[in-house]
C-alpha cells in the first residue's frame, strides 16, 4: 500500500466525483492508499476546503480523513526548513520525512528544490503524475 502526503490544492482536486483525480479519493476511501497528516495540516486542509466549499463540508471531509483505519496522523519531530520560497509548504515535507511517506502529491513548484536534497530524499509527484502511478 503506497503511503502519501498530499498538499492542500490537491487534496480540494481529489473531492469532486468528476475530477479526472477522484481515484485518489476512491483509493483512499478503499483504503488502497495511506495518507499522513499532521496537525498542522489537518487544520490547514479545513480552512482550505472551508473557504472553497463550505464548514460543513469540510468537516466531514476531515471526519472522514481521521476515522479511517488507513489514516496515518504524524508528529513531525524536526523541522528540515528545506522550502525557503514559501516556508509554509515546510509542514508537508516534515510529515513525508517524519510519516516515511513513499511520495508527496503536489503541483507547487516550491517542493522542486527537494530534487536537489539527497538526505533525507522527498519524492515528488504532481496528481497527473500520480493518478496515472
Amino acid at each position: 500500500m503506497r503511503r502519501i502526503v498530499i498538499d492542500t490544492n490537491c487534496l480540494v482536486a481529489i473531492l469532486p466525483s468528476k475530477s479526472p483525480y477522484h481515484k485518489v479519493w476512491t483509493d483512499f476511501l478503499e483504503q488502497r492508499l495511506e495518507i499522513c497528516v499532521s496537525n498542522e495540516i489537518l487544520m490547514e486542509y479545513e480552512e482550505i476546503i472551508s473557504e472553497k466549499t463550505s464548514p460543513a463540508f469540510a468537516e466531514a471531509i476531515i471526519k472522514t480523513l481521521i476515522n479511517k483505519p488507513n489514516f496515518i496522523r504524524v508528529y513531525p519531530t524536526w523541522c528540515f526548513g528545506y522550502i525557503v520560497t514559501d516556508p509554509d509548504d515546510n509542514k508537508f515535507v516534515d510529515c513525508a520525512i517524519c510519516g516515511r511517506a513513499e511520495l508527496l502529491v503536489s503541483n507547487d513548484k516550491h517542493f522542486n528544490v527537494l530534487k536537489d536534497i539527497g538526505f533525507p530524499y522527498v519524492k515528488v509527484l504532481t496528481i497527473q503524475d500520480f493518478v496515472q502511478l
